[in-house]
């Protein structure tokens, strides 16, 4: 039986990446931070296909509560195989309006989080003779956004940290790679209008926005690749390139 633990798992490109891995016949732990409806609500739709994923609440912003939200992990079950950092918050603002503290909480969601979670698990998945780590980054932390300096800091962040662990932790077989989704339609492009939405539509290659769906068959694919460790796999269409 393998397991996987997948951040910000309840909706959006985390719940299609949980999805995914309850069709692999994964055991599959949900975590999200405060929106325990939606929470429940994910939970008790895959229930009513065939699944009984768990649901663990947690801000893994805050060290403190992922040590927690891991120590009932290992509660129940023995191992964990797949580790998905998938929860991350956007922020569209110039530079020159975007405030210290709004800088903190990108950067503390969308890295700090990541390494909470990355260094609660590493010694286990060492001990357990391997596991997969997979980082959710963006197109924007290998291009750069426009009034998104922030979030695309805070995603190239992610990936140059996926590149250093993964060759801190590969002679432990242990993986580490990082998938760079790039226009995915969920709600964090919901602030796009019609007309801003179809102008980067008109830049990907492949003609369309990628579904959730597009992102988690790439985490599938990085979760089984026993050889591949250090990759930035890009889920865009193109876009960028």
């Amino acid at each position: 039986m393998k397991t996987a633990l997948i951040t910000g798992g309840t909706k959006g490109i985390g719940k299609a990446i949980a999805l995914a891995f309850l069709q692999q016949g994964y055991e599959v732990v949900l975590n999200y931070r405060s929106d325990e409806k939606t929470a429940l609500a994910t939970q008790a739709e895959f229930n009513m296909l065939g699944y009984c994923p768990v649901l663990l609440r947690a801000d893994v912003s805050d060290g403190f509560q992922v040590h927690q939200m891991f120590n009932e992990f290992f509660g129940i079950y023995e191992k964990l195989d797949v580790l998905v950092n998938n929860a991350g918050i956007s922020l569209v603002r110039v530079i020159q309006e975007t405030s210290p503290a709004e800088w903190d909480r990108i950067f503390n969601v969308n890295v700090k989080s990541v390494y909470y979670c990355c260094r609660a698990v590493a010694d286990r998945m060492i001990g357990n003779g391997g596991g997969s780590i997979i980082n959710i980054s963006s197109v924007w932390g290998e291009i750069g956004a426009s009034c998104e300096v922030a979030y695309s800091a805070s995603k190239g962040a992610v990936i140059s940290f996926t590149k250093a662990l993964a060759k801190e932790l590969a002679p432990s077989k242990v993986r580490v790679n990082c998938v760079s989704p790039g226009v995915i339609d969920t709600e964090m492009n919901a602030h796009l209008t019609e007309d801003e939405m179809q102008s980067l539509i008109d830049e990907i290659p492949l003609g369309r926005i990628g579904f959730p769906e597009d992102v988690a068959k790439a985490c599938l694919y990085l979760a089984e690749a026993d050889y591949v460790t250090g990759e930035v796999l890009s889920v865009g269409g193109g876009f960028g390139k």
